[in-house]
Formats: C-alpha cells, sequence, structure tokens
C-alpha cells in the first residue's frame, strides 16, 4: 500500500478508508435520488380529500353520511350498514373472502377498502358503479348487500327514524324532496371522499426521501423494475383502469380458486372483457386480506408471487417478494379519526315507526349523544384461519372427554 505523503503510516489507512468511504456513499445517495425522481414520475400523493364539483364535501353532508354508512336500520333485515363490509377495524375491509350481507346472503365478490375508494375512477371490481355515490345508492336495493324491494321502502325507513329528516334538510337546503335514494347516496358519497389515509410513502414522494428506511427504498426499486408499477400507479397506486386478470396464464390455475369469474364481460357483453376486473389501489394492502375480487388468496407475499407470476410470467425470489411486502407496507396510513370511531346515531328501533310519523307529521329530531364508540384496528388476516395442529388435537381431545358416555 502506497502511503500518502507527510502522513505517518497509521493515519494514511485511516485516510484512504476515509476516502473510500466516501466514494461509496456518493453512489448510494444518487440511487436514491434516481429511485425518488421515477417515483415521483409514476406516483402521486393523496391529495386533502376527494371532493369534486360535482361531489362537494360539505359539514352537513358529511355528518348526515357518516351516521348513514354505521346505520343498520334501513337494510331489509335491520342488520346490514356499510360499515359492515367495510369496517374500522380491518382498514374498510371485513377479512371474508365474500361478504355477507342482508339475510346472511353471500356477494358475488369480495369487498374492497372504502378507504380512499373514492379516488378510482369505478366503483366494484367490474366497474359496473360510476362512483362511490351511485354505488351506496344502488346497495340500496342491491339483493345481497341491504336488500329493500325498491328505493321507497328504503327510503321510508330512513324516514321512520327522528332526526334524520331535519338532517336532510341541513345536508341539501333549497331541494324540495329531501329524504331520497338520490341524496343518501350523495351524503354517504361526501363521507367517503374524507377517508382519505396519506402514508410515509406520499410524504416521500413529497420529496422526504427518509420518510422509506432504506428496506422500503429497495423494495420500491424492485417494485418499479419488476414492472408491477405499469398498473400500479399513479394516485392510490392503482384504480385507474381496467387489465386482464391473467395475463400470460389463467389466474384461477394460481390462486387456486374453484369459481371463474370472467370479470366485466358480464357487464359489457364485450368478449374481448373476459377475465378483465378493475385495477385494485395499493393503499393500506397490508391491512386489507384477502386479496383479489375472490378472496382466494390469504397473505400479501402470496399475492405479490401471484400477480408476477399471472400478469408478469416471472417466478419470483423470496428476496425479491419480501423486498416488494417490505415497500407495500409502507403504503399503510393512519385511520381517519372520524372512521376510528362510530357515531352515535338517532335512537329508534328498527321498523318501528313512531305515531307521529303514522299520523302524518315529522317528529323532533332528538338531541345527538357526544360519546362516540371507538374500534381498535385487529391484525391483519384475511378468510377463515386454520387451527395449528396442536390445538386442533386438543381441541379433540376436550371435546371426546366432554362427550357423555353412550
Amino acid at each position: 500500500m502506497k502511503r500518502i505523503i507527510g502522513l505517518p503510516h497509521g493515519l494514511a489507512i485511516i485516510a484512504i478508508s476515509v476516502i473510500v468511504l466516501a466514494g461509496s456513499i456518493a453512489p448510494a445517495e444518487d440511487n436514491d435520488a434516481q429511485v425518488l425522481k421515477e417515483a415521483q414520475g409514476l406516483f402521486e400523493p393523496l391529495p386533502k380529500d376527494l371532493a369534486t364539483s360535482k361531489s362537494p364535501v360539505t359539514p352537513e353532508r358529511v355528518d348526515l353520511g357518516r351516521k348513514l354508512f354505521f346505520d343498520p336500520r334501513i337494510s331489509d333485515d335491520g342488520t346490514v350498514s356499510c360499515a359492515r363490509c367495510h369496517q374500522p377495524a380491518l382498514y374498510g375491509t371485513d377479512g371474508l373472502a365474500k361478504s355477507l350481507g342482508v339475510h346472511s346472503k353471500l356477494n358475488p365478490r369480495n369487498s374492497p377498502s372504502v378507504l380512499n375508494a373514492a379516488l378510482q375512477f369505478k366503483a366494484h371490481w367490474r366497474g359496473d358503479r360510476a362512483n362511490v355515490e351511485d354505488q351506496a345508492q344502488q346497495a340500496l336495493i342491491g339483493p345481497p348487500s341491504f336488500g329493500n324491494a325498491d328505493y321507497a321502502a328504503a327510503m321510508a325507513r330512513v324516514k321512520a327514524i327522528p332526526g334524520y329528516p331535519e338532517m336532510f334538510k341541513s345536508a341539501f337546503p333549497g331541494e324540495t324532496d329531501l329524504v331520497t335514494a338520490d341524496s343518501w347516496g350523495k351524503a354517504i358519497g361526501a363521507y367517503e371522499r374524507t377517508l382519505v389515509t396519506p402514508s410515509r410513502f406520499d410524504e416521500y414522494l413529497g420529496g422526504k426521501s427518509d420518510a422509506l428506511t432504506v428496506a422500503e427504498r429497495l423494495g420500491l426499486r424492485t417494485f418499479i423494475d419488476m414492472g408491477c408499477a405499469d398498473c400500479h400507479n399513479g394516485v392510490g397506486l392503482g384504480g385507474e383502469k381496467f387489465r386482464k386478470f391473467g395475463v400470460v396464464e389463467d389466474y384461477w390455475q394460481a390462486t387456486g380458486t374453484k369459481e371463474i369469474d370472467k370479470g366485466r364481460t358480464d357487464v359489457t357483453r364485450d368478449p374481448a372483457d373476459i377475465y378483465v376486473f378493475k385495477v385494485p389501489s395499493l393503499c393500506n394492502v397490508a391491512m386489507t386480506p384477502p386479496y383479489f375480487h375472490d378472496g382466494s388468496v390469504g397473505t400479501l407475499p402470496d399475492a405479490v408471487r401471484v400477480m408476477a407470476r399471472v400478469q408478469l410470467g416471472k417466478t419470483l425470489s423470496d428476496q425479491d417478494t419480501a423486498g416488494i411486502v417490505t415497500f407495500l407496507k409502507s403504503l399503510t396510513g393512519k385511520l381517519p379519526e372520524d372512521f376510528a370511531s362510530a357515531p352515535v346515531l338517532p335512537a329508534a328501533g328498527f321498523g318501528l315507526p313512531s305515531r307521529a310519523l303514522r299520523n302524518g307529521t315529522t317528529p323532533p329530531a332528538p338531541k345527538p349523544a357526544a360519546a362516540n364508540l371507538i374500534y381498535p384496528i385487529i391484525p391483519a388476516a384475511g378468510g377463515v384461519v386454520p387451527l395449528p395442529a396442536a390445538a386442533e388435537q386438543k381441541g379433540q381431545t376436550a371435546a371426546s372427554s366432554a362427550r357423555p358416555a353412550a
């Protein structure tokens, strides 16, 4: 090793080490800057709210919509609210492969998260709802949703609850016909347009490079290089386009599902739309298993492998899979406070209109209670989780010992 002129041997070695270290740090910093630049070209931070000129967000509409969102008494059996399939504790999902609606009817597809849903260009997996307002309105008469015979029956249930007519009047001033299915959809839509969950990734896109850890930035690099961002891009990393599920291989071969869903072709009647679904948003994806339109895959690493296989024709290594999953976990945001806690609803029993309403008058609105019901966040896991073998054996032994002798 050559000595640096004018320095003793020991100091010379230290100086060389510093030079080498500085040389290694510079390329790493350049790479981080390049990843950030690419990310800013592919993705956009979440906005403060999702209001539009046609779908404004006003305090009165949001307050009404929040109460309606959590109220089960508008369904045919008094058990189904929007929150039944979109639970705060499960980040706006229900953890089921396919949701159970009114009279325990099974829905045909998995319930996606309601968080940030108003960002998406269409609602539902097949895009058969125009937006969150349309989805909320049509859910009133959906056979596996609220199950009302018609909109009139649904609105009669709303009018039967003291307090709601006055809230509709405040939320929709100047309208002659206040309590309608259209205003129901607009109120719930206004509330859902406030359910935005910015994450550390949004801070990163804003220029704060250290908002993501080194491992998360490496995972982002892999996510981009593997081609995931070709579909999962823009605001919300998805929700902006339709794509065939199973580009290079039939999706059910990888997911193991037994029920093959033809997708959007059942809506459009266009053969070109077979197996086409909306590209889902990846916001909070680590908190919303099970995955895909049929809830057929229970864990995020498995979902990542399936997507690489059937969409990109790639078999991911364990390292690449873990890296992408690490990045995806950085997309988890904080629950909005008015979603994490449920409102106290106007007092009324299901299916029991007041005497005043039967006489054709509107009862006065009761003063709402100040308390909220607080939902804890439940650890993410989708579907039915099988017991470990030891626990199952222990349960069988206990059951046998408790069984009466013949």
